[in-house]
């Protein structure tokens, strides 16, 4: 993004892992949005690194837990239905393989957080999968 790798970097830990109070440190992060600082999380859509043992070797395609969470994660996002986005781990499908701990699957809230508008329709920049994994990444304004 960046070849000159002139741009300041800040790493964050976060302080939990529960979608809503991530999302509001979003919020929070937001105003910094004026100043020309970016704002993003990162983490693949899918991060079931102990159900991909197949894939290690080169194999083409993706588990099915993997392609439904993504669908369902893309569709969501489509939608803008933060509500269950936030309850991720009750309505999406391909749980617990998709996500067996959710530390990179929670920078997404933080990310929601701090766009504009939340609800609005994520443009989607990469899409496809790696070792079975989703990397599915999108931009919020």
């Amino acid at each position: 993004m960046y070849p000159k790798a002139d741009v300041p970097v800040l790493q964050m830990s976060m302080p939990d892992l529960a979608p809503e109070h991530l999302f509001e440190i979003g919020r929070r992060l937001a105003p910094l949005r004026d100043e020309g600082i970016l704002i993003m999380g990162s983490g693949f859509m899918t991060h079931g690194l102990p159900f991909v043992h197949e894939y290690w070797d080169g194999r083409a395609g993706a588990p099915e837990w993997s392609m439904e969470f993504d669908r369902w994660a893309a569709e969501t996002l489509e939608r803008g239905d933060l509500d269950a986005l936030f309850d991720f781990r009750d309505r999406a499908p391909g749980m617990p393989y998709a996500h067996p701990t959710v530390e990179h699957f929670a920078p997404l809230f933080v990310a929601l957080g701090a766009a504009t508008d939340p609800s609005q329709a994520p443009k989607f920049t990469i899409e496809g999968y790696w070792l079975g994994l989703a990397k599915r990444s999108f931009e919020v304004r």
